[in-house]
């Protein structure tokens, strides 16, 4: 075997993995374009958390947001809507016994592990029916002193717990902290 039949099979071997490297480089350019259109577009991230000014909520009045596409109750309970939701126990609630809060996972739907704050002043609920997607009213509305559907007839108490109807869980609970004593921060 000659010295130059030995240096043409690595020319060989270069011009073989010459072609795959240019080739893998190709295949990734071509492809990143179409993985990073499925990330989320900049509206959509700025969208995922939202501050709130709570400064203006009287006791016993609810502001309602626009977060993700759908309407969030805040409401500022007074201190009789508190003393009827903490009075209610779990036998009472006998349709969902959860809190269907995740910022407090796993917990049972006493009134304390629905609000937001320890004192129960702040509740801070997704405001669609669980049964349909209907938008329940407030402000006392319904048998138990909450919020009424009156598409289906689910009543629900002053913590957002179903008492009666066809909704099969209590209000959702979004992600919420408190940014300071006059801003919540959802999402």
């Amino acid at each position: 075997m000659s010295h130059a039949e030995d240096h043409a099979g690595t020319r060989r071997d270069f011009l073989y993995y010459a072609t795959a490297g240019a080739g893998a480089v190709a295949t990734g350019a071509a492809v990143w374009p179409l993985v990073n259109q499925m990330n989320p577009s900049a509206d959509v991230q700025a969208l995922s958390s939202i501050f709130v000014d709570i400064s203006g909520v009287a006791v016993g009045t609810q502001l309602t947001v626009k977060f993700l596409g759908k309407p969030v109750f805040i409401r500022r309970r007074s201190p009789e809507e508190i003393e009827a939701a903490r009075a209610t126990t779990l036998d009472e609630l006998s349709i969902d016994k959860t809190a269907q809060n995740p910022n407090k996972p796993g917990a049972d739907a006493l009134d304390q592990n629905r609000t937001l704050d320890d004192a129960g002043e702040w509740l801070v609920m997704i405001g669609v029916c669980t049964h349909l997607g209907c938008v329940p009213i407030g402000d006392g509305a319904g048998e138990f002193g909450g919020w009424f559907c009156p598409c289906h007839g689910s009543h629900y108490d002053e913590a957002g717990r179903i008492r009666k109807g066809p909704a099969p869980r209590n209000l959702d609970i979004p992600l919420a902290s408190f940014e300071d004593d006059a801003t919540i921060k959802l999402g």
